[in-house]
């Protein structure tokens, strides 16, 4: 654990959506992270800082917006392991990273190549630094949480794609709501350990639960029953590739676990849907009405000469929109 506390997750006020998904990913981390949309201000960073206290080793490391590829991956000494005949590895931020939480703000704003990496290996568990013939692979098993506003970049489909989860978060909180929130942050800030202390039986009892679930996830069956209606639903959603599929049953699995039953069912499947699908899902064109009984065919425009090719309407293309996007403001 770290020395410096963190605002407890149990004493989050509000974004229920988000701190579900945050421990379905911390019970099973191969669902591939979470990204946070939305504004700034709605403490998606005191949410990460608080899931980091439900792992094992409460490691929480921030991924500085201009790190370069050596301080993500780590380095390799050519003059040691020439003079030396061993490779010296000095770490990066993917190893100092490992048992805890990787955090990305504004992960629409890193070069891709940055971002398919930390996806890369989020989803392998291992970090493998080559240079010169010399090679270096180390463990790199941590949850990956990213946050971005849409109105100030967006990612690559192929990018937005490889994270497992997608919440959205409003900026619009209710004036009570709001009112509670600033009062536990103002406690929290004059005296830390006092509050650490007074949320101490609610933490240790989510900490407990995550924990519970976590060992009992391997006992519960990826069956085809649900694999079947998950299959389903994301052909419906006009999904692209397959990774939908497998990240809602892993999470779907993942929620079992957190209610302590032996099976996936209908509300698990249910209860994750979104999390797998808003940022995969695709808008289906409407179908074309048939024309009414007795009406003719609208005469084509083709000018003469061109034959029935003049008829031929042109082709569809798809849209490629995937969801729906709120406006927020853009930073100053």
């Amino acid at each position: 654990m770290t020395d410096i506390p963190h605002f407890p997750l149990s004493a989050v006020v509000g974004a229920d959506d988000l701190k579900l998904a945050l421990c379905l990913t911390a019970i099973d981390p191969k669902i591939g992270g979470v990204l946070i949309e939305g504004p700034r201000g709605m403490a998606k960073s005191t949410l990460a800082r608080g899931l980091a206290d439900l792992l094992a080793s409460g490691q929480f490391v921030t991924l500085p917006l201009g790190a370069t590829e050596e301080r993500v991956v780590g380095t390799l000494d050519l003059d040691a392991a020439l003079g030396e005949g061993r490779a010296q590895f000095s770490p990066g931020v993917l190893a100092k990273a490992d048992g805890g939480v990787l955090y990305v703000d504004e992960v629409n704003l890193l070069p891709d190549h940055l971002v398919d990496l930390l996806l890369d290996v989020a989803a392998s568990g291992t970090n493998l630094i080559e240079r010169d013939g010399i090679s270096h692979r180390h463990s790199a098993r941590f949850v990956l949480i990213g946050t971005m506003n849409p109105e100030e970049g967006e990612l690559r489909p192929q990018l937005l794609d490889r994270f497992g989860f997608n919440v959205a978060l409003s900026g619009q909180t209710l004036p009570a709501e709001r009112g509670q929130i600033i009062r536990r942050r103002l406690d929290f800030d004059s005296d830390p350990a006092a509050f650490c202390a007074q949320w101490g039986v609610p933490q240790a009892a989510l900490r407990e639960r995550c924990t519970q679930a976590r060992a009992r996830l391997d006992s519960i069956a990826l069956d085809d029953q649900a694999l079947a209606q998950i299959t389903e639903r994301c052909f419906a959603a006009g999904v692209d590739g397959l990774r939908a599929d497998l990240v809602w049953l892993r999470g779907a699995r993942a929620h079992a676990a957190w209610r302590g039953a032996s099976a996936i069912a209908e509300e698990d499947i249910q209860a994750v849907a979104e999390f797998a699908l808003r940022h995969r899902r695709q808008e289906q064109s409407p179908p074309a009405s048939p024309p009414s009984e007795g009406q003719s065919p609208k005469p084509s425009d083709a000018s003469p000469g061109q034959g029935q090719w003049g008829d031929m309407p042109a082709p569809a293309l798809p849209t490629g929109a995937r969801r729906d996007v709120p406006t927020w403001p853009k930073k100053p």
